[in-house]
């Protein structure tokens, strides 16, 4: 994996079912770094529902999503792997894995019902679990006094930053995480705001998470569903 600036993925690896029409659609995404993970995780999946009709997958790897997969498992070609990564697609997750179990129901739900479950196994899927941004940030320690915290934490509130922890010791420091093409200026802003009464100290470069609110679905037309 790369050292993307930032990226949107799944929030937790999880799994979700849906049913429609009598069938059982088992959806199962997991976050992953490399092609060889995807496989594995797949396989896995294959083992715990060996039982199951179709396992099938779709997979985005790579920062610019040089590989991307979808495996139909013997549902009518483009029934079912295509419309999941489109899914994953839409909604610009990376690094990530996702398969559908399905238990027949009895009833056959045609090209276009295949379609709109795959899609909507996934989608939901993703509205159960939430999706997060993951933005490279460094972590940038900000100690002041008691009597100055108030002041500056109304401040961190109302900036687009990030409050990763607060800790209280003698003094107070709130660690902010800061984009690396912003920390100078805001340590200068700090320094102005604070008349020069707060101390600093940086970390590594590491990502933060922030849970996102919409979650795309694929609007598919459907003109056969039997």
């Amino acid at each position: 994996m790369g050292l993307l600036k930032s990226y949107y993925t799944i929030a937790e690896n999880s799994e979700y079912e849906i049913v429609i029409r009598g069938s059982r659609f088992i959806c199962s995404l997991q976050r992953v770094e490399n092609e060889e993970e995807a496989k594995a995780f797949i396989q896995t999946i294959k083992k715990e529902h060996w039982k199951a009709t179709h396992n099938c997958s779709a997979y985005l790897i790579g920062d610019r999503d040089e590989i991307q997969r979808a495996h139909d498992d013997g549902e009518p070609s483009g029934t079912a792997g295509v419309p999941m990564l489109e899914v994953l697609k839409k909604n610009e997750l990376k690094y990530v894995v996702a398969v559908v179990t399905r238990y027949f129901g009895g009833t056959k739900l045609g090209a276009g019902g295949l379609i709109r479950a795959y899609s909507k196994s996934v989608s939901s899927t993703l509205k159960e679990i939430g999706i997060v941004e993951r933005a490279m940030q460094i972590p940038v320690k900000c100690t002041v006094s008691y009597s100055a915290s108030g002041k500056l934490e109304n401040n961190l509130i109302q900036s687009p930053y990030s409050v990763i922890d607060t800790l209280y010791t003698d003094q107070v420091t709130f660690i902010i995480g800061i984009p690396a093409d912003n920390v100078e200026t805001f340590q200068s802003d700090m320094i102005d705001f604070m008349n020069g009464n707060i101390q600093f100290e940086t970390g590594e470069a590491q990502y933060v998470e922030r849970r996102l609110a919409d979650i795309a679905e694929e609007d598919w037309e459907d003109s056969d569903d039997g």
